[in-house]
């Protein structure tokens, strides 16, 4: 009965502990400029904000309180969402290519091609400069090194968001999440999420947060211990591909439908 009483209280405390997590809203953007806010990627070179503005073909940079600096950086883009930045160059995934843009320009300078593409979505670049893109229609993610694309991984029912820590890939299809190692070796995290997720961003070692399109925000360990942290499914607010600054421990949120981009503080 002792060890039982005892085992109770430990699981209760861990139940507990991990709940601990909150979300505490910083701010919301107006809904003027942005059309179909897809993506927000946050830059910590430049202490902004680049966020795809899908519903326009175009990339709009606002600063860390919600306020636009440029609404249109680069224009003339084919359904961009996920993003990232290396050297100086911004890539994005267009609906079947990978755009390449000079930042400081704000031009388009080249086109990845992608063959057989359905619908490339996340974009995530490591720390040697190797782009990775999702492709959600074909459950496929694409490797691209020196402008040369091919196959990594394929499988992936609604492959979405992606995540570069280190050597591994983080991905998320439709209801799942899995580590990648740099050997191909698959660990999954977790399944079973209602479908649509969509970005991953790491706040802690072992920890991150996982957005569902449709309004849900998770907070989950590396073990697939996750907790509900934010569910706006009712209001109408959806939670789209998100970024993270690490510094300031603030998430940013584009909700595609109501065209604005809200901060919280995790807590």
């Amino acid at each position: 009965m002792k060890k039982l009483l005892l085992s109770i209280i430990v699981l209760f405390i861990g139940l507990t502990g991990f709940a601990q997590r909150r979300l505490e809203k910083l701010w919301e953007s107006d809904s003027l400029t942005l059309k179909g806010p897809e993506s927000a990627l946050f830059d910590a070179k430049s202490q902004s904000l680049y966020i795809s503005s899908m519903g326009a073909g175009s990339v709009v940079q606002m600063d860390l309180n919600g306020n636009i600096m440029k609404s249109d950086l680069v224009k003339g883009l084919n359904a961009n969402k996920g993003s990232g930045i290396y050297n100086g160059l911004f890539y994005t995934a267009e609906t079947s290519a990978v755009a390449v843009i000079d930042l400081a320009k704000g031009a388009i300078i080249k086109r990845i091609p992608i063959e057989g593409a359905g619908m490339l979505n996340d974009l995530a670049i490591d720390s040697k400069g190797i782009v990775y893109v999702s492709d959600t229609r074909t459950g496929k993610v694409h490797r691209i090194e020196g402008d040369k694309p091919a196959v990594y991984l394929e499988g992936i029912p609604g492959a979405n968001g992606l995540l570069t820590v280190g050597d591994d890939l983080y991905v998320v299809g439709s209801t799942l999440f899995e580590k990648v190692s740099s050997g191909k070796e698959i660990t999954k995290i977790g399944d079973g999420y209602e479908s649509g997720l969509d970005g991953i961003v790491m706040i802690a070692k072992d920890e991150f947060i996982l957005s569902n399109y449709t309004g849900i925000l998770y907070d989950v360990k590396v073990d697939g211990t996750k907790q509900v942290l934010l569910d706006t499914r009712s209001k109408g607010i959806m939670s789209n591909d998100i970024s993270y600054n690490e510094k300031t421990n603030t998430l940013y949120v584009p909700s595609f439908r109501t065209n604005r981009i809200i901060a919280y503080s995790v807590k």
